[in-house]
């Protein structure tokens, strides 16, 4: 039996999107958060519970743009001109995160300079990243494989409103990151953010999911057709599922649950924009099959993934495991 090359490449593709997606989305939360936070002590304990995973995270970035430039090479053509501008705030607000875990411990003067520089490259890049989501589901342009929009086509009303949605789901995440991660004030705060953040995030959940559809007569045709129909039936019962264990996790004083639970309700809001999206890799033009570059590089780019991912997945797996537990005030990874 032949492999479907294309097929299997956009599967790695949407893994590693879905991977930063769940793992940087929470540590762009913490960035979310640090402004609210009361003290320097309280910044710094935010700070250090991702410090040792936080550039790793971000490894599943390079693998998702590196191979959408490999793989995908007529999709990343027509995403990147039609992307510059969010692309580059992301890319942007990334490197002040990344500048300022560095700088922020190395002044006392201009510690609240790297402060809000984490803070400010958190909100753009979390923007920036739903900014762009919502003009990939809205739809691409595309005539004679070349982007044919203007400069301003990503930024729409519902541009803004997925973006909006993702900087409050990111929060989320954060906050039940440091719930899981920390104790005193930081942990009470954190709790308290939480339970207002969760009812934010579903109710822009359902606005973004019952624009969607009218986005592109496609999606409300798969929305509604069988068998999709029943995915669309059960997944928002699976996402309120979810937000009600996040919401008894929190009451009850159980820790780890509201994390997972923020993670299960990302993995089903995704799998809704791949079953939306399928078989377009930019949608409403190129398939996967149409964007693929030549099977002979498939395959010999295949060998690579099969090797990599699993070493991904091994150290990424196992630094968490060494930094499991609370983090303590009193001892640092700066």
């Amino acid at each position: 039996m032949e492999l479907d090359l294309p097929f299997l490449w956009a599967g790695i593709i949407a893994f590693s999107i879905l991977a930063y997606v769940v793992l940087d989305g929470f540590d762009l939360g913490v960035g979310l958060l640090f402004p609210f936070l009361k003290s320097d002590a309280d910044r710094d304990l935010a700070m250090n519970t991702v410090a040792p995973v936080w550039d790793g995270n971000e490894t599943w970035l390079v693998l998702g743009g590196g191979g959408l430039f490999a793989v995908f090479p007529l999709a990343y053509a027509v995403v990147m001109p039609a992307l510059y501008a969010p692309l580059i705030v992301m890319l942007l607000g990334l490197v002040f995160r990344g500048v300022a875990f560095e700088f922020r411990w190395r002044t006392e003067r201009g510690k609240a300079l790297w402060d809000w520089s984490f803070a400010g490259g958190s909100l753009a890049a979390t923007f920036a990243q739903g900014i762009a989501l919502g003009a990939l589901v809205q739809g691409i342009p595309v005539e004679g494989r070349a982007y044919a929009g203007g400069w301003w086509d990503w930024l729409t009303p519902f541009s803004v409103v997925t973006g909006l949605a993702l900087v409050v789901g990111y929060r989320l995440l954060g906050a039940t990151w440091l719930v899981m991660k920390t104790t005193g004030p930081v942990h009470e705060h954190a709790v308290s953010v939480a339970k207002r953040t969760s009812i934010v995030t579903l109710v822009l959940i359902g606005a973004v999911s019952l624009w969607t559809p009218f986005q592109n007569p496609a999606y409300l045709e798969r929305w509604f057709a069988w068998p999709t129909a029943v995915f669309s039936g059960i997944v928002p019962v699976l996402v309120l599922g979810a937000a009600f264990a996040l919401h008894r996790a929190l009451r009850d004083g159980n820790d780890t649950i509201p994390f997972v639970a923020a993670q299960v309700i990302f993995a089903l809001c995704f799998a809704g924009i791949g079953i939306s999206f399928y078989p377009y890799m930019v949608p409403p033009s190129l398939t996967i099959w149409q964007a693929a570059a030549p099977s002979e590089s498939l395959s010999f780019l295949l060998v690579g993934a099969v090797v990599l991912v699993p070493m991904i997945l091994a150290y990424t797996a196992y630094s968490y495991w060494v930094f499991r537990g609370k983090t303590d005030p009193d001892e640092g990874y700066h």
